[in-house]
């Protein structure tokens, strides 16, 4: 039996946490309520009346329980606004395609009756991508039907994948072939390759093909103005990409509906292990030579004290270094002690070898695919928790961890009146930088979470542009990074993207908002 979907929440109802669980939580962190908020039956949320009648031949619903569904994403202030019942912009209707031909009628049915789009896939989008903040009619559009591997190639080493396919969905046929994409974000088991596609997704790996578009060989993607199809090629300097035009486009210049993935053979063999560094300056200069030796570990996620503390990877204060390698065709062990020969000149200490993992590895495994599911559990108590990530070069990688964590700490103070945690870990590493990945904890007031949330955010938003850091780096742009992505991008290519939007979406329906003003 398939385990339900949460409505308003992370991932599936049977690994939600219980209310006691809650309340162990909450107790961590003080000026909590005693009890969690109550979950809501989405039977007894009340939405807006739906402004919509399309024709019955499109695959499209207005249920009650449906829209609820589709209505947000699965950010901090989406779950914290979906457990008070607060859905007054839910969708009108949700439609779920499951041909292409059915997403060519749904956009021209759309364009002509002045609807709004949303491409929605599995809706883990924690930026404000999925959900529609105007007042037209809107309509979200359900792709997860459009979920087959349609064709593998095991010459190239490639697949024609459904962009609805979630990433289990996905795996699961490819692996008769010994084969796998080998992408994994955290959001791995609720998220599609099509969404994967549109925010141009980081995976779980840390070095080398990090993010989806390495991983493209086509795409096929389907705009008010027509069917866009590039061709099957390992590589071409043919002009601007148009696979690299749709990648990172978030559903504003039309629908991925297919692609041809590269694939890998099914890795035999894997190790890991965990180096501790007394602090992050050390630690630090560590991972730069590693990320610029060569050796590509698949794991090289560094913990500051604060992170290893939360996830159980260390008590005592140190930073701790997670390292993992892994191969198709030969044994890693080797590999493994050259990456932690590097550690340990750095100072690290380097957990014993024997074995396949160790404590604290496993102990960060763990937390990080719990993760938001504690999170969910935290919100329920009125805590604010949340996530945001950057990146930069490793010139400036030591000021913009040590001054987000100043300011972004201080705002927390200002907005919560009382001290918080702000815990960071980088995600992924490359030769020339890095990408920290910040955690925030502090106390909510029941009712002025999204506020406060926002504030902070402002917060961290400003940091990052004036320390040239980027707004992102894997979790798109959405609505709730608009203004630091307007910063970040220039001028001359949002004239140009304004343009593109014109001409592919005339009447302006595909996600109005997401990374340019909408017409």
């Amino acid at each position: 039996m398939t385990p339900e979907r949460s409505w308003w929440g992370w991932g599936t109802t049977d690994r939600a946490l219980s209310d006691d669980e809650c309340v162990a939580l909450g107790g961590l962190v003080p000026g909590l309520p005693d009890r969690p908020r109550a979950v809501p039956r989405v039977e007894d949320v009340t939405l807006p009346v739906s402004r919509l009648a399309p024709p019955s031949s499109l695959p499209v619903t207005t249920d009650p329980a449906v829209r609820a569904s589709h209505t947000y994403g699965k950010a901090y202030r989406d779950v914290v606004r979906a457990l008070s019942g607060d859905l007054p912009g839910a969708p009108d209707a949700v439609a779920c395609p499951v041909t292409e031909d059915d997403v060519v009628r749904l956009l021209d049915w759309a364009g002509s009756a002045g609807v709004v789009v949303v491409p929605f896939g599995g809706g883990s989008s924690v930026v404000g991508g999925v959900e529609y903040r105007g007042d037209r009619a809107w309509l979200s559009m359900d792709l997860t039907a459009l979920d087959r591997v349609l064709e593998v190639d095991p010459v190239s080493r490639a697949a024609r994948i459904q962009a609805g396919a979630l990433g289990p969905v996905l795996e699961e046929q490819v692996r008769p072939h010994g084969l796998t994409l080998r992408h994994f974000p955290q959001s791995f088991e609720f998220s599609t390759l099509g969404g994967w596609l549109a925010t141009r997704a980081g995976g779980h790996f840390a070095t080398l093909h990090t993010h989806i578009d390495d991983l493209v060989e086509s795409m096929r993607f389907v705009t008010p103005a027509g069917v866009s199809e590039s061709w099957r090629l390992p590589g071409s300097g043919a002009g601007p990409s148009p696979d690299r035009l749709f990648l990172g486009s978030e559903g504003t210049l039309g629908v991925v509906t297919e692609a041809w993935m590269r694939l890998q053979d099914r890795p035999r063999f894997k190790a890991s292990t965990s180096v501790t560094f007394r602090d992050m300056t050390t630690a630090t200069a560590a991972v730069r030579e590693i990320a610029q030796a060569g050796l590509y570990p698949a794991n090289c996620r560094l913990l500051d004290p604060g992170e290893a503390a939360l996830s159980g990877a260390s008590s005592s204060g140190e930073c701790v270094l997670v390292l993992g390698v892994e191969s198709a065709v030969h044994p890693v062990e080797g590999r493994l002690a050259e990456l932690t020969d590097l550690a340990h000149a750095h100072g690290g200490a380097v957990a014993a070898r024997a074995g396949a993992r160790d404590g604290a590895a496993e102990a960060w495994r763990s937390a990080f695919l719990r993760m938001p599911y504690v999170r969910d559990g935290m919100a329920r108590m009125s805590a604010i928790v949340e996530t945001f990530e950057t990146a930069c070069t490793w010139d400036r990688v030591e000021e913009v961890y040590a001054t987000v964590q100043a300011e972004i700490g201080a705002a927390v103070q200002e907005v919560t009146g009382a001290p918080g945690l702000v815990n960071c870990r980088f995600t992924h590493v490359y030769p020339d930088g890095a990408a920290p990945y910040l955690t925030v904890i502090a106390a909510g007031r029941l009712g002025s979470e999204v506020a406060m949330w926002d504030d902070v955010k402002t917060a961290a938003m400003e940091v990052l542009g004036r320390l040239g850091a980027t707004v992102t780096h894997h979790h798109a742009i959405g609505r709730d990074h608009r203004p630091g992505y307007d910063r970040q991008r220039p001028e001359p290519f949002a004239v140009a993207l304004r343009s593109v939007k014109a001409a592919l979406d005339p009447a302006g329906i595909l996600n109005p908002g997401v990374l340019i003003d909408p017409v």
